[in-house]
């Protein structure tokens, strides 16, 4: 049968250990829940653990683990001044490259509803080059009827057997406003000429997008841009 000390023994969860021993684990299991572990990886590659932030890891971010092990916290990297300014520069640059591809979808989006096919493409295009030819239709009258004025005043010129230098103020006159006439509307042409350039590479750069939205919106409502 046992003796009295060896039952008291048994009933004991540890009967080795003192009682101020107990009582000083369970006040720094309770004060490290309270706390959390903080966890990371430094720069050679160890893992550090401690109760408090670790400043071999200041530079990285650090895990703040609750009594269980998950992860509480996690804490970023502190950087210096010359260090968070170049995040800062990099952030606003990823901000900027962001609202550059939300633009530009958009201006798909907006691009499919205006042209939905290409025949609605080809008839846009075709109506802007209409208003251009009708400009330069009128400039060509306009360079028609400087031709007739230049035949009437060379008629006048023969009076002066055709010298220029020979033909009064006035006779001079008209064949400068004539010839700055004419100046004028060949300038005036040759921009209408670029003006149908200008409008056919725009359509064409806009054909070879819309392709490939139109190719993309006929696999589905999900490859439509967004």
């Amino acid at each position: 049968m046992p003796s009295t000390t060896a039952i008291r023994r048994l009933r004991s969860p540890h009967p080795t250990r003192p009682l101020w021993l107990l009582l000083g684990g369970l006040i720094v299991g309770t004060t490290v829940q309270a706390q959390g572990i903080y966890t990371c990886i430094d720069g050679t590659g160890r893992r550090i653990t401690s109760d408090r932030p670790i400043k071999e890891c200041l530079d990285r971010e650090q895990k703040e683990l609750g009594a269980s092990g998950t992860v509480r916290k996690v804490h970023p990297p502190s950087y210096t001044a010359e260090e968070r300014a170049r995040l800062a520069a990099e952030r606003k640059a990823q901000e900027a490259e962001q609202a550059l591809i939300r633009e530009e979808r958009r201006r798909e989006r907006a691009l499919l509803v205006r042209y939905p096919n290409q025949a609605m493409h080809d008839k846009e295009r075709a109506e802007a080059l209409t208003q251009v030819d009708e400009v330069m239709g009128a400039v060509k009258k306009r360079e028609e009827t400087l031709l007739v004025q230049r035949k009437q005043i060379d008629n006048e010129l023969e009076f002066y057997q055709g010298d220029r230098e020979k033909a009064p103020s006035w006779l001079k006159r008209k064949i400068e406003d004539n010839e700055q006439q004419v100046q004028v509307q060949k300038r005036f042409l040759d921009e209408q000429l670029k003006e149908k350039e200008r409008i056919n590479a725009r359509f064409d750069e806009e054909l070879a997008k819309l392709r490939q939205l139109w190719r993309q919106s006929s696999g589905g409502a999900a490859a439509l841009p967004r």
